[in-house]
């Protein structure tokens, strides 16, 4: 079935999915997404941005899909999941998964935060998971304060873009009402989430420990943000299933 034109457009809103998985099944449920998941859902006007293996937790399926605005993901997921692919396949997904409730609503943070929204290039069903490595940070600030995403996005970004690859993303919360209640998103979240793209963990290694040395971002950018931030960032490590646009 082919795309509608929709995902074309570079997404304006984007959720961050984490599922947790019953012990073991996680190849099973990739399988089954990239098969089955992936054009069904472009077809109904979603951009299907990334799917990944947590490399820290072999139980942890974690995704990126998104959407031209909020009245678009409504349509989109109304169609989807009152549609026949899910009728006929959603059922086993499920099956697989303990919990599928940690997902945040996201927006691009800047019109040059932009991801690819287009399946051109996508490979085929049944391509084997690319080498390459992506990381996403997650740092939480309190509701309503922008000083540790303004931290993030004018000091902490720069340095990582002159320093390391491209494209860098980075999402911060989308804060409009979740209209479409059978599926929960995090409420009450104000959130930055850093995604980066590497050739392999080492190369993430590397340009971690090289931003940290950054004189601005050690004595100023990072002491600001810990002082702003309600928990520690979190760090996924993810690996790309054969399909993902990321």
């Amino acid at each position: 079935m082919p795309p509608n034109t929709e995902t074309a457009v570079s997404p304006a809103v984007i959720e961050l999915r984490q599922y947790t998985l019953r012990p073991g099944r996680r190849d099973e449920l990739v399988e089954l997404f990239d098969r089955e998941f992936v054009e069904s859902q472009e077809a109904v006007g979603m951009s299907l941005l990334g799917q990944f293996r947590d490399l820290d937790d072999p139980d942890r399926f974690v995704w990126l899909r998104g959407f031209p605005d909020m009245a678009a993901r409504h349509r989109a997921l109304t169609d989807f999941y009152g549609g026949p692919v899910w009728a006929e396949h959603g059922p086993r997904a499920n099956d697989t998964m303990v919990d599928s409730d940690d997902v945040l609503l996201l927006r691009p943070a800047s019109v040059r935060d932009v991801l690819p929204g287009s399946p051109a290039g996508r490979p085929p069903v049944g391509a084997p998971a690319p080498g390459r490595f992506v990381s996403a940070t997650v740092w939480s600030f309190p509701p309503g304060r922008q000083d540790g995403i303004a931290l993030v996005r004018d000091g902490l970004l720069p340095v990582l873009r002159e320093t390391g690859p491209a494209p860098i993303t980075l999402l911060t919360s989308e804060h409009a009402h979740n209209t479409f209640t059978r599926l929960p998103v995090r409420t009450g979240e104000n959130v930055a989430v850093l995604l980066t793209p590497y050739p392999d963990g080492s190369a993430h290694r590397r340009h971690l420990a090289e931003v940290r040395a950054h004189p601005l971002v050690r004595d100023e950018i990072l002491p600001g943000v810990e002082r702003e931030q309600t928990a520690a960032p979190r760090v996924l490590r993810l690996g790309p299933t054969g399909r993902s646009l990321i």
